[in-house]
């Protein structure tokens, strides 16, 4: 039973609740409730209980409550959700995680028929195949222009076709063609418009981020910025390891151009002397690996070598 009072009443008690809620929660999901029936609804609401409690009203109302709250306490934080209470929208308050909340909200869609007058969501698309109408019901399909064929008795549609396209009103062929054919193409729910987090306000897609896209788009950004640090002259620590590197470069190549010399140089100019060392270099490594296996064959040979020496110089018959 809801509250039997006066309208003033029933404000002040609104005022109340919300005044609650916006102490208790730092933060709430601002969701639009196009075509939400009130049974729908309250299964919403079951189903957030207990971390989210669910807010709907008059947007006036729900303004002038966050207002008069904000100079009350000196909270102005909860100003930020004035300018999202826009159209037929509601609040839900939660002390759990974002994301659960939006993905939890999404389960409770119900299908709902395409009624005359109303704006397609999504686009319409009719499959081929058997409609279960009789061939009398063939007027509908030729005012829709769908091309049909009788089979069995039956009303076939030969090939798919897109019906209503999406942001397109229903019209009343359209509407009773569906509702014939037992189609209800729409769904409906709570729909997660804007995120607010303690003040900080941002759209809802900032929720599927991971944080290896965290990561990627810190390293672009650290990459940018010495791109762009190195490009001015303006050093950063961004691009510090890129300034280490081009000044080693600097002093060696002085270093190979005069006579003075350090002991990392004096190795690239014995290789600039003699390029003949790259390869020495590079086929030292396996020759190096293959020694302990060639001196363990040779151990190996030499052993029974010594053993016959050993025997016959004690043979019994000498």
């Amino acid at each position: 039973m809801g509250f039997k009072g006066t309208k003033q009443e029933k404000k002040e008690v609104y005022d109340r609740k919300m005044v609650d809620l916006l102490e208790t929660y730092s933060k709430a999901l601002i969701c639009a409730a196009d075509n939400v029936g009130s049974n729908q609804l309250q299964q919403i609401r079951r189903g957030l209980r207990p971390e989210s409690v669910v807010l709907m009203g008059k947007n006036t109302l729900m303004k002038r409550t966050i207002r008069t709250y904000a100079e009350k306490s000196g909270n102005t934080t909860v100003l930020s959700l004035m300018p999202l209470l826009v159209g037929n929208v509601g609040l839900i308050f939660t002390k759990g995680d974002l994301k659960e909340v939006r993905e939890e909200v999404a389960k409770y869609k119900v299908g709902a028929p395409a009624r005359v007058g109303l704006v397609a969501p999504i686009d319409v698309t009719i499959p081929p195949g058997s409609t279960g109408l009789d061939p009398s019901q063939t007027s509908f399909f030729q005012v829709l222009n769908i091309p049909t064929k009788i089979n069995k008795g039956t009303v076939e549609i030969v090939s798919s076709v897109e019906l209503i396209k999406k942001g397109e009103k229903v019209g009343s062929s359209e509407a009773a063609l569906l509702a014939k054919l037992g189609i209800r193409p729409f769904s409906y729910g709570l729909v997660v418009q804007m995120v607010y987090d303690d003040g900080s306000v941002f759209d809802p897609a900032v929720l599927d981020l991971t944080e290896d896209d965290l990561v990627g788009r810190f390293a672009a950004g650290v990459s940018a910025v010495a791109a762009l640090s190195l490009a001015i002259g303006y050093p950063t620590l961004a691009a510090a390891s890129h300034y280490f590197l081009n000044s080693y470069k600097n002093v060696l190549a002085v270093a190979l151009a005069t006579d003075y010399s350090y002991p990392q140089a004096e190795t690239v100019k014995e290789y600039l002397k003699d390029p003949s060392k790259f390869a020495v270099a590079a086929s030292e490594a396996p020759a190096a690996s293959e020694a302990p296996a060639a001196k363990v064959e040779e151990e190996t040979k030499a052993e029974p070598e010594e053993e016959s020496d050993d025997d016959m110089g004690l043979s019994l018959f000498d």
